[in-house]
């Protein structure tokens, strides 16, 4: 709160893909307009699938402790035009289906 005064909060978002850990893997790596990257901060966008990457170390119960599912996404939306984002998503997504 104190560093997002006034309600400007950032473009960063996560959500769980049924499928767990293969179901994230396969969405980052299908993903083509978006980056694949640990930091979530730039004017591109970028994803990262924590159980494969920063917490790739931890075990099921240790991701849970960390309330990370394995199929956990993480997004930092970047500014590139909406539309172009919801297809490379969409396309992605339809890998996983």
């Amino acid at each position: 709160r104190r560093q997002l005064a006034g309600g400007q909060g950032g473009g960063v978002l996560a959500f769980d893909l049924a499928g767990g850990r293969e179901a994230g893997e396969t969405f980052i790596e299908s993903v083509r307009l978006a980056s694949l990257a640990v930091s979530l901060g730039d004017v591109k966008t970028l994803v990262m699938h924590p159980a494969s990457t920063s917490h790739r170390q931890f075990d099921t119960e240790a991701l849970a402790a960390a309330s990370i599912d394995p199929g956990t996404v993480r997004v930092s939306v970047g500014i590139e035009h909406i539309d172009d984002l919801w297809a490379d998503f969409a396309q992605a997504l339809e890998k996983i289906a």
